[in-house]
């Protein structure tokens, strides 16, 4: 298990690229690598906890041995309520606590090197920017990215995703969307609803235009072709794309 002090973080924007891998890490848990995370938390085993890690990697694992720990540890026991609730539930059970781990881990770091409290505001303002992992996995993030979007990243996004849609207009199969819609310049909710769609369903970070992205065919959500490891060559050749959360599904089903 992660050691915690192994690089110690000690300005603000060192505290939040910690905080943005861990974050990274645990979405990825919560939503690409769901089955697997799933699979981990056997309810035979001790208690568990899942940890998000500095390199956007997660683990599940035992709780550290050392009291006090060397940072804050994640909720204990997950694994016990796995079979306990509806999964939907549990994962977003697992986030909620999730998210206030991450919380508490910035803010240890900065207690431990002594944040002023114009440092502590910073770094609270730039976690506050993101969506929460509860957020993300609930998709209430797309609503509110709805009210915070800007004009230009909508003009942005409608330049790059006319190409796309004109290179798939000009074949017969179906192809899988590479790109964010274009936006209308008519119809308020249906500018919204795709506005919403401009968040990675795996990350939860905003679109950009040098990014290729990739949809799925059947919860219609949005990724990163690096988070869910598609490349444009790949999505060339899929005539529907399922995202990993979706075939997981499929496949418990």
């Amino acid at each position: 298990m992660e050691g915690g002090m192994a690089y110690n973080p000690r300005s603000v924007e060192e505290v939040f690229k910690d905080y943005k891998g861990r974050r990274a890490g645990l979405v990825k848990a919560l939503t690409v690598d769901v089955q697997k995370f799933y699979n981990q938390c056997d309810p035979e085993k001790e208690n568990l906890c899942l940890y998000g890690l500095p390199n956007e990697t997660w683990e599940v694992n035992l709780p550290a041995e050392e009291v006090p720990p060397e940072l804050p540890e994640p909720a204990l026991g997950i694994n016990f309520a796995r079979d306990g609730m509806p999964e939907k539930d549990w994962i977003t059970l697992v986030a909620v606590h999730s998210d206030a781990w991450l919380y508490a881990v910035a803010f240890y770091f900065g207690a431990r090197f002594g944040f002023n409290s114009s440092d502590r505001r910073k770094l609270f303002h730039m976690i506050n920017d993101l969506p929460t992992i509860h957020e993300i996995v609930t998709g209430s993030a797309k609503k509110q990215r709805e009210k915070s979007a800007s004009t230009p990243n909508s003009s942005s996004k409608s330049k790059s995703s006319s190409k796309a849609q004109a290179k798939h207009s000009e074949s017969n199969v179906k192809a899988p969307k590479m790109q964010p819609p274009k936006d209308e310049e008519e119809g308020g909710e249906e500018e919204d609803d795709e506005q919403g769609q401009t968040l990675c369903g795996a990350c939860g970070e905003n679109y950009n235009e040098d990014e290729f992205w990739i949809c799925c065919d059947i919860c219609e959500r949005w990724f990163h072709g690096k988070c869910v490891k598609i490349t444009p060559a790949r999505a060339e050749h899929i005539k529907q794309y399922k995202c990993p959360a979706c075939s997981n599904k499929r496949a418990r089903v």
